[in-house]
């Protein structure tokens, strides 16, 4: 009899996300070695027999909770300050006692995305290195098994465990730097909890109800109910190791193997339910975030879903606005010989316009990337900029320079167009490399993009002109996969790409059957 993966499926979710075994059992994210949430109201909790005491005492508190129906129970802790010695929690309910040691006070951080936050300290830059020094014994680690599910799950299998070079290796590259930043420069525990999948879509860390419920993405939700109707996986297997036999008998490579849909990351809610709802809840400063690849054909569309998305994070901590830090897209791809439309582009425009939500910041690398390679190696930067945000903006830290340079407002005059700059930084802008500003194009009424040249003529204006244009009306910098762009802060943050037209976006199918200029 042909099994539904489906129905397979829901049944080894409702088992591990009902906590049915008897007795006193924790979720992995509450365990040895972590890192509470300093001055936070800290939930902890768990399951036991239904209708249970629960009792929970650490640094001289208790509280008591009595298990539900279903065997769930949650305390709230009151709030602890910073930790840097070991403590030690017990939890009881009738004749159990679970004892929890080496937990300390600190900060917490999640770390999440796709490939390039997943990517680890053994990929990156000086593994070797990175890895040999890695000795933070209070700096604290977990990374979440990659489960894509539409059932939430409770649990998942995993643990804390403190930094040493014997546990850092696979961990994220991004999520690491960040934290040992942090921790250099506040000297508290530091808490990294990473839950990223490589290839994500932003769709599927959208919870399913609140993606079906909002008829911007009526679209998405069309497709995929298509998929769902139609997908056999058994039958793609099939095909795959038939085609594979033949790429054999051929001398030629096998195909890929082809990736459930089903329950992959691609499909809406299924991080959301797999990954992401078995750790909502637990005492956290903020997150970080690097994702947006996957999404880049349907940029015009990230605009909304992005802050969405975080919009549904915080709701679901119930802690209020708490930071959300990302990376913008680095460069990729091959650099182009005339300026023009890019999707990976108007994507960080998307990033950069979800900067109106509160709490928010952004870090700007497109000069950190490798065009030949969409997983650039140098994660040390891009952490440290992240890293200025969250030290600038949470903790006090005002001698950290953290905003890169944005557009503020453009004036043209004689032919040149004057374009001027907010968030400099101390030392104004800066050309890195050469004299002149690279990155610039103009555009006149024709709506034609023509290469343009840029000279820093003050701390905070740029004049940018082209003898092809006699008359620009528009401007755009960095405005490519792979720009060629050198503006930046004297405190080495890039500007901020960006562009003063509101010319029909490329990734909007509204405007499939319009040609580029």
């Amino acid at each position: 009899m042909k099994r539904n993966p489906l129905f397979l499926t829901f049944l080894l979710s409702a088992f591990a996300a009902t906590g049915l075994q008897a007795g006193l059992k924790l979720p992995a994210i509450i365990g040895d070695h972590m890192v509470l949430q300093r001055d936070l109201a800290n939930p902890i909790w768990g399951w036991a027999d239904p209708g249970a005491d629960v009792t929970v005492a650490i640094a001289g508190q208790t509280h008591q909770a009595k298990a539900g129906e279903d065997g769930k129970w949650k305390v709230a802790l009151t709030p602890l300050p910073v930790s840097r010695e070991a403590l030690s929690m017990t939890i009881s309910s009738k004749d159990e006692t679970l004892t929890l040691s080496d937990i300390l006070v600190g900060e917490v951080w999640i770390c999440s995305g796709q490939s390039n936050m997943q990517w680890s300290v053994k990929q990156s830059d000086d593994p070797d290195l990175e890895i040999a020094t890695a000795n933070y014994p209070n700096i604290r680690l977990i990374t979440v098994p990659l489960v894509g599910t539409q059932e939430k799950q409770d649990d998942f299998k995993g643990q804390w465990d403190p930094c040493t070079p014997e546990t850092v290796g696979d961990f994220s590259g991004v999520g690491y730097f960040f934290g040992r930043q942090l921790h250099q420069t506040l000297d508290v525990p530091i808490g990294l909890i990473d839950n990223a999948w490589g290839g994500s879509a932003a769709e599927a860390w959208v919870s399913r109800e609140t993606m079906e419920a909002d008829t911007r993405f009526a679209s998405v939700m069309e497709n995929w109910k298509k998929i769902e109707a139609t997908y056999d996986h058994e039958k793609a297997m099939a095909d795959w190791k038939v085609k594979a036999e033949e790429a054999k008998a051929a001398g030629k490579p096998a195909p890929r193997q082809p990736s459930n849909l089903l329950t992959g990351n691609a499909r809406p809610g299924n991080i959301w339910a797999g990954m992401l709802h078995p750790t909502i809840g637990y005492g956290i400063r903020g997150a970080i975030w690097y994702q947006g690849e996957s999404n880049a054909g349907r940029a015009y569309q990230y605009d909304d879903l992005f802050g969405l998305m975080i919009s549904e994070w915080r709701k679901a901590w119930s802690i209020g606005d708490f930071p959300f830090y990302w990376v913008q897209l680095a460069d990729f791809k091959a650099e182009k010989p005339e300026p023009g439309e890019s999707d990976w582009a108007e994507l960080r425009e998307a990033q950069t316009n979800t900067l109106a939500l509160p709490n928010t910041g952004q870090a700007v690398i497109y000069d950190l990337g490798e065009g030949r390679d969409i997983h650039p190696r140098d994660k040390q930067n891009v952490a440290k900029r992240l890293a200025r945000l969250a030290l600038a903006r949470d903790y006090g830290q005002s001698q950290v320079e953290y905003l890169s340079p944005s557009h503020k407002s453009l004036e043209v005059n004689g032919g040149k167009a004057i374009l001027t700059f907010e968030n400099a930084g101390s030392g104004g802008l800066y050309a890195f490399d050469t004299e002149a500003v690279a990155g610039f194009a103009v555009a006149g009424e024709d709506k034609v993009w023509h290469w343009a040249t840029g000279m820093v003529v003050a701390p905070d204006k740029v004049e940018v002109s082209s003898s092809a244009v006699a008359n620009p009306v528009a401007v755009r910098y960095a405005w490519a996969d792979n720009p060629v762009a050198n503006l930046r802060g004297r405190n080495g943050l890039p500007v901020i790409p960006f562009r003063t037209d509101d010319w029909p976006q490329i990734t909007d199918p509204a405007n499939a059957a319009k040609p580029a200029q």
